[in-house]
């Protein structure tokens, strides 16, 4: 009996298989467009941040600046730093509005006479601050200032026969304790919990959704049904093909990373994945793989026609989100139920995983029960709804 279900199984997954691999265009996007895309548009946008930002930071700044010739001494000092002083025109604040312009000066009517006595003379950057193309810049001129204004300070109370160190009665510092394993990797510590998570939960949506739904609409679904076949060794033949699709997915991507890594010169080394992590966030993500296929076996099931299951990507695609956002507007500190928890639990291991920190066996246990057992509780639901009569029927 066992041997006849095992049998079973092996069919539907083999045909499930063999049935979305005819489907070039669809094995294209699956296993080539996707894997290289998330990697090629993160080595793009990468690039071209990066040379902007050198660019803004290397050449010299030309500065609008308002009642200029009120501060020749700041205008002098901004000049040796790349800064470039020049008059304002009358409409600036609309030419910054506008973008024409991305920041200003503007010097207090007041500045020579209190610079003069010593009383704080006020300068004002004016910027659109909704506006980031101008957030370099704005920071060049920040540090420009802040370093004139110690600068001054300083000078001050050397002229007056006191120490400036006497302004600085703490001299506060900073000793990072965080792994170096966390600063190599994080950049990928932000990006790939999220993007692994969406690829391995949905990674054989398209073939469950034709497996299932697609059958039902096209009326090839009652044939199946009426075969000898049990209908746990079909949900499970269709959840095994998917769950090969969806490992297949996690690795090309892995792959893609570490290709961009290859490609994409020193600025992409940041995204280089080793074949020991690829190994490890295969297996800490193979319970979703099979939990997602679960879920999308079941939804597929329920819906009537493709594109009612088309419908539900956009919900599905937000649940691996949630945990990312959570903890971004409240960060808690790491507990053992956590690791049972789906979605939550994968992104506290390949956070773990990333920082190369210890995974005790008691999480590793309350993460496989948690995953499996949810996957279990619905491949149960799938079977039941195999079990209606009513599944065969389209409309």
């Amino acid at each position: 009996m066992k041997t006849t279900a095992f049998l079973s199984f092996v069919t539907v997954l083999r045909k499930e298989l063999m049935d979305t691999f005819r489907d070039r265009r669809t094995m294209i996007n699956l296993l080539l467009v996707s894997p290289l895309l998330y990697p090629l548009l993160l080595i793009g946008m990468g690039k071209v941040a990066k040379d902007r930002t050198e660019t803004q930071l290397q050449q010299p700044i030309t500065l609008a600046v308002v009642n200029r010739e009120a501060a020749p001494n700041l205008m002098n000092f901004l000049k040796a730093a790349g800064i470039n002083a020049t008059d304002a025109p009358k409409d600036v604040e609309a030419q910054i509005r506008d973008q024409r312009l991305d920041m200003a000066l503007v010097v207090d009517e007041e500045y020579p006479e209190n610079f003069r006595t010593g009383e704080p003379a006020t300068v004002e950057i004016m910027t659109d601050s909704t506006r980031r193309n101008a957030d370099t810049l704005v920071g060049r001129l920040r540090d420009a200032l802040d370093v004139y204004n110690n600068q001054v300070g300083s000078l001050r109370l050397t002229v007056r026969g006191v120490s400036p160190l006497l302004v600085k009665p703490v001299n506060v510092g900073t000793r990072d304790l965080a792994p170096a394993a966390a600063k190599k990797n994080g950049f990928l510590a932000f990006m790939l919990p999220y993007l692994l998570m969406l690829t391995a939960f949905l990674g054989g949506a398209a073939l469950l959704f034709e497996a299932t739904a697609g059958e039902r609409e096209h009326q090839s679904m009652e044939p199946l049904l009426t075969t000898a076949s049990k209908r746990g060794s079909i949900v499970s033949g269709k959840m095994g093909a998917a769950t090969v699709i969806g490992i297949l997915s996690i690795v090309l991507t892995l792959l893609g990373f570490k290709l961009g890594a290859l490609i994409g010169g020193e600025s992409a080394k940041m995204m280089d994945v080793p074949f020991v992590t690829i190994i490890s966030l295969v297996f800490i993500l193979l319970p979703l793989v099979v939990l997602g296929a679960a879920l999308l076996t079941w939804l597929a099931a329920r819906a009537k026609t493709m594109k009612e299951a088309q419908s539900l990507i956009v919900i599905l695609m937000l649940m691996p989100m949630i945990p990312g956002v959570l903890l971004m507007i409240n960060p808690i500190k790491e507990k053992l139920w956590h690791f049972a928890v789906p979605f939550l639990s994968q992104n506290q291991l390949i956070q773990k995983l990333l920082r190369e920190e210890w995974i005790s066996p008691q999480v590793w246990a309350t993460y496989f029960a948690g995953a499996f057992g949810v996957a279990a509780v619905f491949w149960v639901l799938a079977v039941l709804r195999y079990n209606d009569e009513r599944l065969a029927i389209s409309g």
